[in-house]
């Protein structure tokens, strides 16, 4: 029986070079996570543009959206920046559980 479980046991390693067209994905995903940036940083002007063009105009409906807008956009790049080692992170904490 305990052959048996042992001849159950799998293993996952993964790399990307095991695959044809992984070059390709990681330079898609380099370019998906460049526009993302991008639209991050558009959106962050133009926020912080409504944001300053409500507060002079006194208007608070407008002033409040750019901040939001201001903020998620911020939050955005953030989560762009750091996904990388967020998946690096929650994979090895993964890895490090034991049966």
């Amino acid at each position: 029986m305990t052959m048996l479980w042992l001849m159950a046991d799998v293993a996952m390693n993964p790399t990307t070079s095991n695959l044809p067209g992984s070059a390709l994905l990681q330079k898609l995903t380099d370019g998906i996570g460049g526009w993302a940036l991008v639209l991050s940083l558009i959106g962050l002007v133009v926020g912080a543009a409504v944001w300053a063009l409500g507060s002079h105009a006194q208007n608070f409906q407008h002033s409040l959206t750019g901040r939001r807008v201001v903020l998620v956009s911020a939050l955005a790049a953030l989560l762009i920046g750091a996904a990388p080692a967020l998946v690096n992170f929650f994979f090895h904490a993964g890895q490090s559980i034991h049966q």
